[in-house]
């Protein structure tokens, strides 16, 4: 069965094995001008900046989408509002304000979401329910979420997503938080093509070789995504760009992916059979 599932999880992701990262530069920009000109009640594009190379780069790519369209319509609209959404005082805040000034969106706010997820985790604790630091980081995330999504609301923006392949394949994103998005523009690229084009673009380096982090669980402050996953990036890509791999490492990446498809299909309907058990 390996070689057929990894044949149906390369078809699903798209990874290529190489690129040419000016054209994936040229090809995610249209996609998002493409998007906006298709709904043209969007007026904007929300998306939360965190310091890491994902939000980094689409920050940018998105920045970048506006003002050709802007110059292409001649319209003050749309614009891109890059948001901090900090839990109380972020570690690596320093970085996500250097990635604002390397993006330059047209604005920049910032929402600190711990009086929300802490009161939210107290009144939990009210009703006897005691929230794990687990369960806590994942409310993080969706409070995140709910912010933009309000923030889009009042801007009428569509929400950025910027999940990719290599954390798509492991379901490395919170269901209904990161998950949730309008587009993801950087879906297909694996984590050194993601950094391939922040070179190209001239991004500062610490911004890019920095070790992922998605920093949700206090009890684990800093944890790298890796060490979370228990396999490389490094090897997560040779397998999305049809490389050897060892056999440890494919089979960590094929039991993420089995058991997170649950996160890559929503929401499951009376006609849907994805979710069987596949004998």
């Amino acid at each position: 069965m390996g070689d057929d599932l990894r044949e149906e999880i390369l078809d699903q992701m798209k990874v290529q094995a190489q690129i040419d990262p000016n054209k994936e530069i040229r090809r995610t920009i249209d996609f998002i001008k493409d998007y906006l000109q298709a709904h043209p009640f969007f007026e904007s594009l929300i998306l939360g900046i965190s310091g890491g190379q994902d939000s980094t780069l689409l920050g940018k790519l998105a920045q970048m989408a506006c003002l050709e369209l802007r110059e292409e319509k001649e319209s003050d609209k749309p614009i891109f509002i890059g948001i901090r959404l900090p839990y109380g005082d972020q570690f690596d805040e320093a970085e996500a304000q250097q990635a604002l000034d390397w993006i330059q969106p047209d604005q920049a706010l910032t929402i600190n979401i711990k009086e929300s997820v802490d009161s939210l985790v107290e009144t939990f604790a009210g009703q006897g329910i005691d929230v794990s630091d687990f369960n806590k980081g994942n409310i993080k995330a969706r409070v995140r979420m709910v912010a933009q999504y309000g923030l889009a609301g009042h801007f009428q923006g569509a929400v950025l997503g910027s999940d990719h392949s290599a954390e798509n394949v492991t379901g490395f994103f919170t269901k209904h938080g990161d998950g949730a998005s309008d587009l993801n523009p950087l879906f297909r690229l694996n984590k050194r093509q993601g950094k391939a084009l922040l070179e190209e673009l001239g991004a500062p380096k610490n911004l890019y070789q920095k070790t992922p982090t998605a920093d949700l669980e206090e009890d684990q402050p800093g944890l790298s995504d890796e060490d979370k996953l228990g396999v490389s990036y490094e090897a997560i890509d040779d397998y999305l760009e049809g490389k050897p791999v060892s056999q440890g490492d494919q089979a960590t990446i094929e039991k993420w992916y089995q058991q997170t498809a649950h996160k890559r299909h929503l929401p499951v309907t009376i006609f849907d059979d994805f979710w069987k058990e596949k004998n």
